[in-house]
């Protein structure tokens, strides 16, 4: 009985996302997509525009280590917000999860 009671309960939250308008929130899913560059670098156009706001021109970086590396250049600086830390453990997790051998 419990079993027939968790799946009616999980069958009217998947009715509920598939009817829930995320364009109504704001989140434009396909603009925190990652993406791969022209420089083998993957980055969403969100991150591309954080890393604007900083005058950091994510094209010019053939390797994200090095890119990582001018990024915590700034922060270390003092002159990096938030955004700009969020963004670079970003970076750094998804390096970890797609670069390094396991």
């Amino acid at each position: 009985m419990i079993y027939l009671k968790v799946i009616i309960y999980l069958e009217s939250v998947c009715d509920k996302m598939e009817q829930f308008d995320f364009e109504s929130i704001g989140l434009d899913i396909e603009k925190t997509r990652l993406k791969a560059r022209n420089n083998n670098i993957y980055l969403s156009d969100n991150q591309i525009e954080i890393l604007k706001r900083y005058n950091i021109d994510y094209q010019k970086y053939n390797s994200i280590s090095s890119l990582l590396f001018d990024i915590e250049e700034i922060l270390n600086s003092g002159m990096g917000e938030d955004d700009l830390e969020i963004l670079s453990n970003d970076i750094q997790e998804f390096n970890y999860y797609n670069n390094t051998n396991k």
